[in-house]
């Protein structure tokens, strides 16, 4: 039986591109906030099959690794209100990342693009505040219910005008256009 479309669990995020995570740490700490996982590195994958109808759906299919940790995530087309993302999203963690991977291959996904990231993130009133590092700059994610999102980014000087619509793998796709001898993947020098 399927859960009703009412009953799906829901992300609504805001991205901005930022030059100083520093600063706005100490915002959000200033505000009230409370750091929930300090900072650490994420490794992600994204899965498609071999026609690409995850992504041109406007779906994701994602395995993320962190701090000993698998999750994976299934996200949903997106649509905008004010510049906040709003879409369906489930998660879950997994006990075996290495064997979820080799079941979604078996099933006939492959990763499709990979990205690093450094992250930390703040609970600030109701919402969770990630600051990333990634080989591309620096940005933070707010996730939060979309009517408290403007109240939040006040608290921390930031602006919904300054958000980015794109996905990390949007984000970076461009970056490969401008400049073609960039890796396929977004990731750190080992």
């Amino acid at each position: 039986m399927s859960p009703a479309a009412g009953d799906m669990p829901r992300e609504s995020e805001i991205k901005i591109p930022v030059g100083n995570l520093a600063g706005i740490r100490a915002r959000a700490i200033d505000a009230g906030g409370s750091v929930v996982s300090a900072r650490h590195r994420e490794s992600n994958i994204l899965f498609d099959d071999a026609t690409d109808s995850i992504r041109a759906a406007g779906r994701a299919l994602r395995l993320r690794r962190a701090e000993g940790r698998a999750i994976v995530t299934a996200k949903g087309p997106a649509r905008f209100e004010d510049r906040v993302k709003v879409r369906e999203e489930i998660e879950t963690a997994v006990e075996d990342g290495d064997a979820l991977e080799r079941i979604l291959f078996r099933l006939g996904f492959v990763p499709v693009f990979r990205y690093e990231k450094y992250r930390e993130e703040i609970r600030i009133g109701d919402g969770l505040l990630a600051l990333d590092e990634t080989p591309i700059g620096s940005f933070v994610e707010l996730e939060a219910p979309p009517e408290r999102i403007p109240h939040i980014l006040s608290r921390l000087g930031l602006r919904s005008e300054d958000a980015v619509a794109d996905s990390y793998a949007g984000l970076y796709a461009r970056r490969r256009l401008a400049d073609p001898a960039l890796a396929p993947d977004m990731l750190f020098p080992p």
